[in-house]
Parts: C-alpha cells; structure tokens; sequence
C-alpha cells in the first residue's frame, strides 16, 4: 500500500520504495549505524548493504491510517552503546521522514543485526 496525502488541489502518492530510500539514507547519517542490513533467511547471514541498496534492510508498511510503520536492519558500531544508537536513529528519522513525507511516523522498529569495528 501506497501514503498518500490530500493536498486539497489534489492527491499526492508516495510510493513505499520511495520512503524505504529516503529512511536509508536517513538512517546511513545517524551516530553508530554503520549500515543497512540484509538477512539472508536460507543461510541465516548478514550481509552489509552499500549505499545503492539502502531500501533493502527497510520495510515499510502504511496502517489504514495513513501513518508510517518501519523496520530497520541495521548493523552498528562496535563500542557505542546500542540503546544511545537506537534513539538517536529514532528520533532522526522520525523528524526527516514527518517533514519530507508529511505523513505521521506510528512505529519505528530496529532490528540490529550485526557488529563491526570501524577504523
């Protein structure tokens, strides 16, 4: 399903895959997130996305509502505290995403799927 948002000169339609990129991108700039994660379920490996394939360790769901659910596989940085990384992409992506969209954040989930030490 589609956002979507009445104008009152008309209805502007945002495409899931367009909300999933710009969260990516979004969350790829907060303090500790390293980047987006993809779980392969066959193998059960995490694989660190680059950053033309940030949507894919998004989902993105719209509620009847019209509010925006997200779930974030992220992969962190080691040493920094993982609660401190969480807030502060929640509180990141829940601003940008609320102003570029003008739609209304209902849940931000964060899914962390791996670890790594950065030079």
């Amino acid at each position: 399903m589609n956002g979507s948002i009445d104008s009152g000169m008309g209805r502007i339609v945002i495409d899931t895959d367009v909300i999933a990129t710009y969260a990516g991108s979004v969350a790829v700039e907060c303090f500790g997130i390293v980047g987006m994660a993809a779980v392969s379920m066959k193998d059960g490996l995490v694989k660190l996305l680059r950053g033309d394939s940030l949507k894919h360790g998004i989902n993105v769901r719209i509620t009847p509502e019209n509010k925006i659910r997200l779930d974030f596989h992220v992969i962190v940085a080691f040493g920094i505290s993982i609660s401190t990384i969480a807030d502060n992409l929640i509180s990141n992506v829940k601003y940008k995403m609320e102003d570029f969209t003008g739609m209304e954040i209902e849940k931000i989930n964060i899914f962390v799927e791996g670890v790594r030490v950065i030079d």
